[in-house]
């Protein structure tokens, strides 16, 4: 069997732990709750755990594998949440199978932020570090202030667009508004579930470690290392950054569709897709590990779970939160740290247990 297993390639092995830790968390959710030993509050928070993994790993593609620093991830997330929502409403009353609309509105919404991804990506992925990170903040205001501002009413002639109000739609009597300014769109379905989340994040990581281990990832990480290098062997340096931005844009989009159909009505508003929600799955990223896919899976867990497991000590909340917060950069990131890691890690472990036997 150890030999076997030794055969698989490291990087497949690797895929496959990452695979089997989201199973064996569903399979474990799952018996809680038919124990019913979780609470309704964490029962709640299943659908937006998934929401915030797909972020988190679509983000780390951008951050970690393409090495660029993006802080609109909630824009694509704000578009592919509105595109998916604005279909459910639309066809809500021509398909009558909620699963099968579901899925439409998740292609629709991540072709949506996909294309939203590389329009903005041909003149945004020439400008690099600071600069790049202050155009996607930009284009993520822009987003959510513009779905803010917009009215869409749907009536027998068509629709009907107004940046005013919906009295300005001009729609019949029997016309309805889909979108209402910063009402949002009201009355969502809610589709979403744990298992078609868990099931969309399992696609998300098939998605991302393929195209690491692949040629363009590799690609895409030669970029990343030496951007120089890279063109003087010939790598379409332009290509290559507009896929990986893509991709990530896209993922960005089927998570903001998970998101919408969890709630019953979806508002462009700051705490939803503004500035704070890329910065808190940046937050995710960088402390799971840049370029740390299985990493930024726990980070994006641990740090939604945990300030409602610190719920009942409200005074000392966000203080311990904060605290947690340092212990794991410090962990991941300091050198004496990681030195120790490495020294007293599983395999290192069994390495010397091997050579103590060997001696015998």
């Amino acid at each position: 069997m150890r030999e076997r297993l030794a055969q698989i390639p490291k990087p497949m092995r690797e895929n496959l732990i990452t695979f089997g830790i989201v199973v064996v968390a569903f399979i474990v959710m799952q018996i809680l709750i038919s124990l019913n030993m979780l609470s309704h509050l964490m029962t709640g928070l299943l659908v937006p755990l998934c929401v915030y993994v797909i972020m988190a790993v679509s983000l780390n593609l951008t951050v970690g594998i393409l090495g660029e620093l993006s802080l609109g991830h909630a824009g694509f997330m704000c578009l592919g949440a509105f595109a998916g929502a604005f279909f459910t409403k639309v066809m809500e009353n021509v398909i009558t199978f909620s699963l099968f609309r579901f899925i439409l509105a998740i292609l629709i919404g991540a072709l949506v932020a996909g294309v939203f991804g590389l329009l903005i990506g041909l003149p945004v992925l020439r400008f690099r570090g600071d600069y790049l990170a202050i155009v996607t903040l930009a284009f993520g205001e822009i987003i959510k202030n513009i779905i803010n501002a917009l009215f869409v009413g749907l009536d027998d002639k068509g629709f009907h667009f107004s940046l005013r109000d919906s009295l300005s739609l001009g729609m019949g009597e029997e016309g309805r508004v889909i979108i209402n300014g910063a009402q949002g769109i009201v009355g969502m379905p809610r589709d979403s579930t744990f298992l078609i989340g868990t099931i969309l994040v399992i696609i998300t990581l098939f998605i991302v470690l393929n195209l690491i281990n692949s040629r363009d990832g590799r690609a895409i990480m030669s970029i990343r290392d030496n951007l120089i290098a890279s063109e003087s062997v010939g790598i379409d340096v332009t290509r290559y950054k507009l896929m990986a931005f893509t991709i990530s844009a896209a993922l960005a989009g089927v998570a903001g569709v998970l998101y919408s159909h969890n709630l019953n009505s979806v508002q462009a508003t700051p705490r939803n897709f503004g500035f704070n929600m890329s910065i808190m799955i940046l937050v995710f990223v960088v402390l799971g590990g840049i370029g740390n896919i299985r990493g930024s899976i726990i980070a994006a867990v641990v740090l939604t779970v945990l300030p409602e497991v610190l719920r009942g000590i409200s005074d000392q909340r966000m203080l311990i939160y904060s605290v947690i917060l340092i212990v794991m950069m410090i962990f991941n990131w300091s050198p004496k740290v990681l030195e120790w890691r490495e020294k007293h890690s599983l395999k290192e472990w069994l390495s010397r247990l091997r050579k103590r036997k060997a001696k015998v």
